[in-house]
C-alpha cells in the first residue's frame, strides 16, 4: 500500500480538476483519478457563470477561459409573431468584472483545467477506477483498478466524490440520491447552421416546446438543443433528423450542416440525501442533477469543489478544527437544493404541453415579453440568479456577524464584491485576508500582533480607503472562497479574535 493521503479525489471533470486545483494550492497530498480514458472531447457544459470565472480567477486561469470563449451579450427570442430582443446580464453585475455569460464548451474548461494542473507538477490518472471503500479508522481504504486490470490499495483520510449522476463513492458511501427522470428525450447537435444571426442566443417557443441555439464557436459555431416532437420515434440521431425538427420548429429557412456530435439523452432531478458521510464527501453532479436550464449544472459543481477544497486543505494541515468540514453541506445543499428548484420550474415552462402552461408560453409571452423586457428590477434579480453573484452563507455556522455589523455594504456570509474594481484581486489565491476599512490611525499594526500572532502563515492584512466597499470603519474577514466569515464595525477585537480561536486556532508545539 502507498503512503496515505490526504484527499482521494475521484472523477476528473470540470468539478474533480477544480477540487484539484484548489488542494495544490495548499500543498495537500492528495491523488485524482478517473476512470474515463481520456478528458471530455464533446462540448457538454458550454456556459461558465461570472461567479464561477471570480472563482477561477485566484488560480490564474479565468484571462483564458475568457480569451477562448464568447462573451454572448443577446437573446434572440423567436415568438410567433415577432423576434423580441432582449441583452443579457446587462443589469444588475455591477460588481463583478465578469458582467457576462460565457459561452466555453466543456471540453475547452477541462483543457484548460487540466493545463493549469500539468503545470503544477499534478498529474490526473486516467484509465483509473475505484472499486471499492472501507472505513479503516481514522482514514479510508480505499480499492482502485488500473487500465491493465492492476489493483492498488489506496490509504485517504477523506474521499470525494467527484464521479457524477453514477458516483461510485455515493454508491459505496451509502448515501441515498432522491428524484426523478423527465419522460421527454432531447436531442443535442454541435454544427453549422446558415440563416441565423451570430453573436446571440437563439430561443423559438412554441406548442410542441422549445428550439435553442447557442453560439459555441469551438469546436463548431453552433449548438443546437431540442426536445424530440411527439410522434417521432426514438432512432439514431442524424443530421436529417435534427433538420426536420427545426423545420418544424421555426419558419425561418435555417440550413443545418458539418455535425462534429450529435446524440440524445433523458433528463433527471435528482440530489444526494447527504452531501457527507463520515471521511466520504459529494460535489458536482454526483450530489445532484437537473436540467440544463440557466447553465447551473458544471458551476455549481465547480463551486462546490472551491467551497470544500480549503476546508479540507487547512483541517489536513491541522489548521482547522474538523469541525470546519461539517459547514460544507450546510452551505452548498442549499444551493443544491435551490437549483434543483429553479431549473425544474424553468425546464416545465419550456416543455410542458399542458394546455395552461401551452397557453401561457405561445400566446401570453408574446405579448407579456415587451413589457417584462423593461422592467429592470425583476430582470436584474433574474439575471443576478443565473450568474451565482447571489449565493451567500449567511446562516452558516462559519459566518458570524460582530456585536456591531456593517449598516451597508456586504454582510457576514456574503460574497466580496469586486467593487471598487479590483478589490477581489487584493484576495485572491490561498489564505484567509483580512480586510481593514476607516481611518488607519484605527488599525496600527501592533494592535493585531496578538489577534494574528502564529496565524500569519494563513492570514493577509490590506487596509482599504476609497476602494471599501463599506463607509464604515469596518473588519472583514474574507474566507479562502471569497465570502466574508466575520464582518463588524468599530475597531473592537474581541468579537475577531473569537472567531479565529473557533475556526483558525493557533497550533502549540
Amino acid at each position: 500500500m502507498t503512503a496515505p493521503l490526504d484527499v482521494l479525489v475521484v472523477g476528473a471533470g470540470p468539478t474533480g480538476l477544480a477540487l484539484a486545483a484548489e488542494l495544490r494550492s495548499y500543498g495537500t497530498a492528495f491523488r485524482v483519478v478517473d476512470r474515463s480514458l481520456d478528458r471530455t472531447h464533446e462540448s457538454r457544459a458550454l456556459a461558465i457563470q461570472p461567479r464561477t470565472l471570480e472563482a477561477l480567477a485566484g488560480f490564474g486561469v479565468a484571462g483564458e477561459l475568457v480569451a477562448r470563449g464568447n462573451p454572448a451579450m443577446q437573446l434572440r427570442m423567436h415568438l410567433p409573431q415577432r423576434v423580441v430582443q432582449m441583452p443579457l446580464f446587462d443589469i444588475g453585475l455591477s460588481d463583478t468584472a465578469y458582467p457576462f455569460l460565457l459561452f466555453l464548451s466543456q471540453a475547452e474548461t477541462e483543457s484548460i483545467l487540466t493545463e493549469h494542473l500539468a503545470a503544477q507538477d499534478v498529474v490526473v490518472e486516467r484509465d483509473t477506477e475505484l472499486v471499492r471503500l472501507e472505513l479503516g479508522g481514522s482514514s479510508v481504504i480505499c480499492r482502485i483498478r488500473h487500465g491493465d486490470g492492476s489493483e492498488e490499495t489506496v490509504e485517504a483520510r477523506y474521499v470525494v466524490g467527484c464521479d457524477g449522476a453514477h458516483s461510485t463513492v455515493r454508491t459505496q458511501a451509502s448515501i441515498g440520491f432522491e428524484g426523478y427522470a423527465y419522460p421527454q428525450t432531447f436531442l443535442l447537435g454541435d454544427l453549422e447552421v446558415d440563416g441565423l444571426e451570430p453573436g446571440a442566443v437563439h430561443t423559438y417557443m412554441t406548442g410542441s416546446g422549445m428550439l435553442f441555439f447557442f453560439p459555441l464557436g469551438s469546436p463548431t459555431t453552433w449548438r443546437m438543443l431540442a426536445m424530440r416532437p411527439p410522434g417521432v420515434p426514438e432512432a439514431e440521431v442524424t443530421l436529417g433528423l435534427l433538420q426536420e425538427i427545426t423545420d418544424e420548429y421555426t419558419p425561418d429557412r435555417l440550413v443545418l450542416r458539418d455535425p462534429v456530435w450529435m446524440t440524445e439523452f433523458r433528463l433527471h432531478n435528482r440530489g444526494a440525501a447527504h452531501y457527507r458521510s463520515g471521511p466520504c464527501f459529494l460535489a458536482g453532479d454526483a450530489a445532484h442533477i437537473h436540467s440544463p436550464a440557466g447553465a447551473q449544472g458544471m458551476n455549481t459543481g465547480i463551486q462546490d469543489a472551491l467551497n470544500l477544497g480549503w476546508k479540507l486543505a487547512l483541517v489536513c494541515r491541522g489548521r482547522a478544527p474538523a469541525e470546519l468540514l461539517e459547514t460544507y453541506e450546510t452551505e452548498r445543499a442549499p444551493v443544491g437544493r435551490s437549483v434543483l428548484r429553479f431549473t425544474d420550474r424553468a425546464f416545465t415552462i419550456g416543455t410542458s404541453r399542458t394546455p395552461l402552461i401551452r397557453f401561457a408560453r405561445t400566446q401570453l409571452a408574446p405579448r407579456l415579453a415587451p413589457l417584462v423586457l423593461r422592467a429592470t428590477g425583476p430582470r436584474g434579480r433574474v439575471f443576478r440568479t443565473v450568474s451565482e453573484l447571489g449565493i451567500h452563507y449567511r446562516r452558516s455556522p462559519a459566518s458570524t456577524a460582530g456585536s456591531r455589523p456593517p449598516r451597508k455594504g456586504p454582510r457576514a456570509g456574503d460574497r466580496l464584491p469586486d467593487l471598487p474594481r479590483g478589490l477581489q484581486a487584493r484576495s485572491a489565491g490561498p489564505g484567509w485576508h483580512l480586510f481593514l476599512s476607516g481611518p488607519p490611525a484605527l488599525w496600527p499594526a501592533e494592535r493585531f500582533a496578538s489577534v494574528l500572532r502564529g496565524r500569519d502563515d494563513v492570514i493577509s492584512i490590506h487596509r482599504l480607503g476609497a476602494e471599501s466597499p463599506w463607509p464604515d470603519a469596518v473588519q472583514g474577514l474574507v474566507r479562502p472562497d471569497g465570502y466574508l466569515g466575520y464582518v463588524a464595525r468599530g475597531a473592537q477585537l474581541e468579537g475577531i479574535r473569537a472567531y479565529l480561536e473557533r475556526w483558525l486556532p493557533v497550533r502549540h508545539g
